[in-house]
């Protein structure tokens, strides 16, 4: 064999044992993945909560992080990023590394973000994926202990005799307890004045007094008054709480259509593996219904549910609209 010759046979066993090389790296590379995707997870996954440490919410997510802790045999590490509205906490996820180590706390109040602001530097429906809902929380319709106001029927008869002279406190504009009672006013069609306040014991303080005839307000912030200082007129959910099961719902009270339930879920951001997402949901779906899971929640007002990824973000989608059209009606300024 000439010398050209045998150069380009040992050329040619080059490529070839080049090539053959690169589809065994190419299939440890897949084989890889699919062990990390399966096996998942093999570290400790961090949730952001766009709230302070303490706060309802954030004593749930504590609650659901520890049972998902045990079921996964992997620490879930609350993260605390108050601010902004929760914006600080969504841009932190929206630019973290989509591989299922880094979960967000998103919800109603997302949505209302979404509505509200004119720009976020993030997307709630195209930067991440739903993993399923966690929390929900009812409002609830208060007045002072002695009211002449006896039930939602009576409140509305009285707005409508007196238009424009009863009034309804919350805390502040663009909250969800701000929107609930503008939504309220709407659907019942009454004339009212809406009074906000900077904290919930502030407004708590002015029910009792007389200063506004009703309040809209969560369970956990009021559940030391409802003994003897204010009385449950409503709650804004579609079904009675479990933590009040003897107070109708608004939509019982004459209200139809009036449906207002904050809530809250885990959220990943964008590209992270279906498969990673299925094994959260799936571990979401095992361990809400847990006893002990259930009875802290319902102490705290919250009735905690399990969704599909899709579900997530259908309720998503319809409280940005719901919540969008809100905001216009009632003339709330948007942020920038």
């Amino acid at each position: 064999m000439g010398l050209d010759r045998r150069i380009a046979a040992a050329a040619g066993v080059l490529v070839a044992v080049v090539a053959l090389a690169g589809l065994a790296l190419t299939g440890l590379a897949l084989t890889g993945t699919a062990q990390s995707d399966s096996d998942y997870p093999t570290r400790p996954v961090t949730l952001l909560v766009p709230y302070g440490a303490g706060g309802v919410a954030d004593v749930g997510m504590r609650i659901l992080g520890d049972k998902l802790s045990d079921r996964l045999h992997q620490q879930f590490v609350i993260e605390n990023r108050p601010g902004a509205g929760g914006v600080v906490a969504a841009q932190a996820g929206a630019s973290a590394t989509p591989d299922g180590y880094t979960l967000l706390m998103t919800g109603n109040n997302t949505a209302i973000a979404e509505a509200l602001f004119n720009k976020l530097p993030y997307n709630i429906l195209t930067d991440f994926d739903s993993v399923s809902t966690a929390a929900f929380f009812d409002l609830l319709i208060v007045t002072r202990a002695g009211s002449p106001l006896h039930s939602v029927a009576d409140f509305i008869s009285a707005a409508q005799a007196n238009p424009g002279k009863l009034n309804i406190g919350t805390i502040t504009p663009g909250s969800t307890q701000n929107l609930a009672a503008e939504l309220f006013a709407s659907t019942a069609g009454v004339k009212t004045t809406i009074v906000t306040f900077r904290t919930s014991p502030d407004m708590a303080g002015a029910v009792m007094r007389g200063d506004i005839d009703i309040a809209f307000e969560f369970y956990a912030a009021l559940e030391g008054l409802l003994a003897d200082k204010v009385v449950a007129l409503a709650s804004t959910g579609v079904k009675r709480t479990a933590y009040l099961p003897n107070v109708p719902t608004v939509m019982e009270s004459g209200v139809k259509d009036y449906d207002v339930a904050s809530w809250n879920g885990l959220s990943v951001p964008k590209g992270t593996p279906r498969p990673v997402i299925d094994t959260l949901n799936a571990a979401i779906k095992e361990v809400i219904p847990s006893p002990d899971l259930q009875s802290k929640s319902k102490q705290m007002g919250m009735e905690m549910r399990w969704s599909t990824p899709e579900d997530m973000t259908a309720r998503m989608k319809s409280d940005i609209a719901k919540w969008g059209a809100v905001i216009d009606k009632a003339g709330i300024a948007k942020h920038d």
